[in-house]
């Protein structure tokens, strides 16, 4: 709860400022340690590699990293309002990557789908762009605890008419180097495989 904590605010203190030119898209990757680059050097992680791959494919849009490692989605819930203000202006979008460490506590997903729906609403509220990032159980859980979980995530994008992206770590998952050695977050080449397989979504969903 401590390192929390820090972490979050040191959150808020980069967030300050945290603005592009006038006209260029302001993307928000709201989510924990799968967005905030948990074990990799400075700049590795999703959010600056994904600006990076906007910027090359001629989008000069700025993304700012809103992870918080160890965040469940109620912390992040929590969290949303004071990060979206702590912003110099308004996100065009905003990619919601929550819930896998709900899923690694056990927690029960329809609480996790409740906490989600609250922060879907409201982004909704703030007329935000949602591009909601789905999760998978892991396989030594309980199958029907697998089930529920990974399909709240489409229940609460339809819910809100929000874009998804099925699997945040698809192609990563269980694949050799794509993983550091917890076996749960990416490596930079695995950051890179996220971002070359959400791209796609991301330019849509910004209308590019």
């Amino acid at each position: 709860m401590i390192r929390r904590s820090i972490a979050a605010a040191l959150l808020s203190i980069a967030l300050v400022g945290a603005s592009p030119p006038a006209g260029r898209p302001l993307v928000l990757a709201f989510g924990d340690s799968l967005t905030a680059g948990y074990g990799l050097d400075q700049g590795l992680g999703f959010a600056p590699q994904l600006q990076a791959s906007l910027r090359r494919n001629g989008l000069a849009a700025t993304v700012v990293d809103g992870g918080v490692s160890g965040d469940t989605s109620e912390a992040g819930k929590a969290r949303l309002g004071w990060t979206l203000d702590g912003l110099a202006r308004k996100p065009d979008l905003v990619i919601v990557e929550l819930g896998a460490n709900d899923m690694l506590r056990g927690l029960d997903p329809a609480l996790t789908e409740k906490n989600l729906d609250a922060i879907l609403a409201e982004l909704q509220r703030r007329r935000i762009k949602v591009l909601v990032a789905g999760m998978r159980g892991a396989p030594n859980l309980d199958p029907a605890y697998v089930a529920r979980f990974e399909a709240l995530y489409p229940v609460v994008a339809r819910r809100h008419g929000a874009a998804l992206y099925p699997f945040f770590l698809d192609g990563v998952a269980a694949q050799p180097g794509m993983q550091q050695a917890d076996g749960m977050h990416p490596t930079f080449a695995g950051v890179k495989r996220i971002v070359t397989g959400i791209m796609p979504a991301v330019k849509q969903t910004l209308g590019n």
